[in-house]
Protein backbone atom coordinates (compact mmCIF):
# COMPACT_ATOMS: atom_id res chain seq x y z
CA UNK A 1 0.00 0.00 0.00
CA UNK A 2 1.49 3.69 -1.07
CA UNK A 3 0.73 6.81 0.83
CA UNK A 4 3.07 8.72 -1.53
CA UNK A 5 0.21 11.12 -2.86
CA UNK A 6 -1.28 11.29 0.71
CA UNK A 7 0.35 15.04 1.21
CA UNK A 8 -0.58 15.70 5.31
CA UNK A 9 -1.79 19.53 5.57
CA UNK A 10 -1.29 21.83 8.45
CA UNK A 11 -3.78 22.56 10.93
CA UNK A 12 -3.26 25.14 13.88
CA UNK A 13 -3.58 24.48 17.03
CA UNK A 14 -7.26 25.86 17.16
CA UNK A 15 -8.98 24.04 19.93
CA UNK A 16 -6.92 20.73 21.30
CA UNK A 17 -4.53 22.92 22.85
CA UNK A 18 -6.32 25.84 23.76
CA UNK A 19 -6.58 26.64 27.93
CA UNK A 20 -10.12 26.28 27.52
CA UNK A 21 -12.82 24.81 29.65
CA UNK A 22 -15.13 22.16 28.44
CA UNK A 23 -18.70 23.96 29.07
CA UNK A 24 -18.90 25.10 25.52
CA UNK A 25 -18.42 22.03 24.57
CA UNK A 26 -14.14 22.45 24.16
CA UNK A 27 -12.58 19.95 25.26
CA UNK A 28 -9.61 20.96 27.74
CA UNK A 29 -6.03 19.02 27.25
CA UNK A 30 -6.31 18.21 31.23
CA UNK A 31 -9.41 16.17 30.43
CA UNK A 32 -7.78 13.78 28.66
CA UNK A 33 -4.49 13.51 31.25
CA UNK A 34 -7.17 12.97 33.62
CA UNK A 35 -8.88 10.36 31.50
CA UNK A 36 -5.61 8.28 31.27
CA UNK A 37 -4.35 8.19 34.53
CA UNK A 38 -8.00 7.49 36.02
CA UNK A 39 -7.80 4.63 33.66
CA UNK A 40 -4.43 2.93 34.51
CA UNK A 41 -5.06 3.88 38.35
CA UNK A 42 -8.78 1.56 37.57
CA UNK A 43 -6.94 -1.04 36.19
CA UNK A 44 -3.44 -1.08 38.60
CA UNK A 45 -1.59 -1.41 35.65
CA UNK A 46 2.21 -0.21 35.34
CA UNK A 47 3.00 2.73 32.54
CA UNK A 48 5.08 -0.23 31.52
CA UNK A 49 2.06 -2.87 30.80
CA UNK A 50 0.10 -0.03 29.37
CA UNK A 51 2.95 0.69 27.12
CA UNK A 52 3.13 -2.96 25.92
CA UNK A 53 -0.95 -3.38 25.75
CA UNK A 54 -1.44 -0.06 23.45
CA UNK A 55 2.15 -0.15 21.78
CA UNK A 56 2.34 3.51 23.02
CA UNK A 57 5.86 4.06 24.69
CA UNK A 58 6.23 4.12 28.33
CA UNK A 59 7.91 7.61 27.73
CA UNK A 60 4.91 8.87 25.65
CA UNK A 61 2.40 7.80 28.01
CA UNK A 62 4.28 9.39 30.55
CA UNK A 63 4.38 12.55 29.23
CA UNK A 64 0.21 12.69 28.69
CA UNK A 65 -0.24 11.76 31.88
CA UNK A 66 2.19 14.33 33.63
CA UNK A 67 0.62 17.54 30.73
CA UNK A 68 3.66 17.70 29.47
CA UNK A 69 2.40 16.04 25.73
CA UNK A 70 -0.78 16.30 23.85
CA UNK A 71 -1.69 12.97 22.48
CA UNK A 72 -2.45 12.82 18.54
CA UNK A 73 -5.97 11.03 17.53
CA UNK A 74 -3.54 8.03 16.05
CA UNK A 75 -2.10 7.72 19.96
CA UNK A 76 -5.47 7.75 21.16
CA UNK A 77 -6.82 5.27 19.13
CA UNK A 78 -3.84 3.28 19.99
CA UNK A 79 -4.86 2.94 23.82
CA UNK A 80 -8.52 2.63 23.17
CA UNK A 81 -7.60 -0.48 21.33
CA UNK A 82 -5.45 -1.47 24.12
CA UNK A 83 -7.73 -0.71 26.85
CA UNK A 84 -10.57 -1.77 24.75
CA UNK A 85 -12.60 1.13 25.08
CA UNK A 86 -14.51 3.31 22.34
CA UNK A 87 -12.33 6.51 21.21
CA UNK A 88 -15.57 8.71 22.38
CA UNK A 89 -14.68 7.30 26.03
CA UNK A 90 -10.97 9.70 25.89
CA UNK A 91 -12.45 12.43 24.16
CA UNK A 92 -15.98 12.83 25.52
CA UNK A 93 -16.17 15.94 28.04
CA UNK A 94 -17.04 15.07 31.92
CA UNK A 95 -19.64 17.51 32.05
CA UNK A 96 -20.76 18.25 28.37
CA UNK A 97 -24.38 19.27 27.44
CA UNK A 98 -25.56 16.49 25.30
CA UNK A 99 -27.31 18.99 22.65
CA UNK A 100 -23.66 20.62 22.00
CA UNK A 101 -21.08 19.40 20.16
CA UNK A 102 -18.01 18.64 21.95
CA UNK A 103 -15.17 18.90 19.99
CA UNK A 104 -11.48 17.93 19.80
CA UNK A 105 -9.27 19.78 17.35
CA UNK A 106 -5.77 17.84 17.03
CA UNK A 107 -2.65 19.70 16.40
CA UNK A 108 -1.68 18.90 12.78
CA UNK A 109 -4.85 16.66 12.18
CA UNK A 110 -8.54 16.52 12.12
CA UNK A 111 -11.15 18.23 14.22
CA UNK A 112 -13.35 15.99 15.48
CA UNK A 113 -17.09 16.82 17.24
CA UNK A 114 -19.07 13.95 19.13
CA UNK A 115 -22.49 13.93 17.20
CA UNK A 116 -23.22 10.72 19.70
CA UNK A 117 -20.86 9.56 22.47
CA UNK A 118 -20.60 5.19 22.24
CA UNK A 119 -23.91 3.23 22.79
CA UNK A 120 -23.05 -0.05 24.22
CA UNK A 121 -26.90 -1.33 23.20
CA UNK A 122 -25.73 -0.03 19.80
CA UNK A 123 -22.10 -1.05 20.12
CA UNK A 124 -21.56 2.31 17.95
CA UNK A 125 -20.83 6.02 17.99
CA UNK A 126 -20.92 9.17 15.60
CA UNK A 127 -18.59 12.18 15.04
CA UNK A 128 -18.32 14.98 12.57
CA UNK A 129 -15.35 15.01 11.18
CA UNK A 130 -13.71 18.02 9.25
CA UNK A 131 -10.77 18.39 6.67
CA UNK A 132 -9.15 21.38 5.32
CA UNK A 133 -9.05 21.47 1.41
CA UNK A 134 -6.91 18.60 0.02
CA UNK A 135 -5.83 17.53 3.65
CA UNK A 136 -5.23 14.16 4.05
CA UNK A 137 -5.51 11.71 7.28
CA UNK A 138 -4.05 8.51 7.75
CA UNK A 139 -5.59 6.20 9.95
CA UNK A 140 -4.10 3.11 11.57
CA UNK A 141 -5.82 -0.13 11.94
CA UNK A 142 -8.92 -0.31 14.77
CA UNK A 143 -9.73 -3.01 16.67
CA UNK A 144 -10.51 -6.38 15.36
CA UNK A 145 -14.21 -6.47 13.43
CA UNK A 146 -14.71 -2.26 13.60
CA UNK A 147 -16.41 -1.03 10.82
CA UNK A 148 -16.92 2.46 9.33
CA UNK A 149 -19.56 4.22 8.08
CA UNK A 150 -18.85 8.02 5.80
CA UNK A 151 -21.45 10.22 4.73
CA UNK A 152 -20.52 13.29 3.02
CA UNK A 153 -21.99 16.36 4.34
CA UNK A 154 -20.10 19.05 2.12
CA UNK A 155 -17.49 19.39 -0.38
CA UNK A 156 -15.59 16.23 -1.84
CA UNK A 157 -13.78 13.36 -0.11
CA UNK A 158 -12.11 9.97 -1.04
CA UNK A 159 -11.31 7.45 1.30
CA UNK A 160 -8.46 4.71 1.29
CA UNK A 161 -10.08 1.69 1.25
CA UNK A 162 -7.31 -1.57 0.42
CA UNK A 163 -5.18 -0.33 -2.11
CA UNK A 164 -7.37 2.45 -3.61
CA UNK A 165 -9.20 5.54 -2.93
CA UNK A 166 -12.79 5.81 -3.46
CA UNK A 167 -13.82 8.72 -4.54
CA UNK A 168 -17.35 10.40 -2.49
CA UNK A 169 -19.26 13.51 -3.47
CA UNK A 170 -21.87 15.40 -0.96
CA UNK A 171 -25.07 13.02 -0.04
CA UNK A 172 -22.50 10.01 -0.94
CA UNK A 173 -21.35 7.24 1.30
CA UNK A 174 -18.89 4.38 1.91
CA UNK A 175 -19.23 1.91 4.40
CA UNK A 176 -15.72 -0.17 4.63
CA UNK A 177 -13.64 -2.74 7.14
CA UNK A 178 -11.52 -0.29 9.55
CA UNK A 179 -9.64 -3.37 11.31
CA UNK A 180 -7.04 -2.30 8.45
CA UNK A 181 -4.93 0.45 7.68
CA UNK A 182 -7.50 3.18 5.85
CA UNK A 183 -7.68 6.90 4.95
CA UNK A 184 -9.83 10.10 4.39
CA UNK A 185 -8.52 13.01 1.30
CA UNK A 186 -10.72 16.06 0.90
CA UNK A 187 -10.96 17.85 -2.18
CA UNK A 188 -10.13 21.29 -2.82
CA UNK A 189 -12.98 22.74 -1.43
CA UNK A 190 -12.47 20.27 1.90
CA UNK A 191 -14.90 17.96 3.15
CA UNK A 192 -17.10 17.76 6.21
CA UNK A 193 -18.60 14.00 6.80
CA UNK A 194 -20.10 12.00 9.46
CA UNK A 195 -18.00 9.41 10.54
CA UNK A 196 -20.22 6.21 12.15
CA UNK A 197 -18.14 3.40 13.96
CA UNK A 198 -19.51 -0.26 14.85
CA UNK A 199 -17.39 -2.38 17.26
CA UNK A 200 -19.38 -5.30 16.91
CA UNK A 201 -17.76 -8.10 19.17
CA UNK A 202 -16.57 -4.99 21.35
CA UNK A 203 -20.20 -3.91 21.66
CA UNK A 204 -19.85 -5.48 25.33
CA UNK A 205 -18.06 -2.18 26.37
CA UNK A 206 -19.55 -0.50 29.04
CA UNK A 207 -22.29 1.61 29.15
CA UNK A 208 -20.70 5.10 26.63
CA UNK A 209 -17.63 3.66 27.51
CA UNK A 210 -17.01 4.06 30.97
CA UNK A 211 -16.81 1.51 33.88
Amino acid sequence: MSWGLCVIAHVPHVRYNAQEDSKDGIMAPDEITLKLRDMRAASGLSLSKVAEMTGVSKAMLGQIERGESSPTIATLWKIAKGFQLPLSALIETANGDPSVFQTVTFPGSIEVKIVFPFDSALGAETFHVSLTPNQCHESPAHAAGVTEEVFVLSGTLEILRGEAWVPLNAGQGLRFAADLPHGYRAGAQGAAFLNMHHYGQHSEFPENGKG
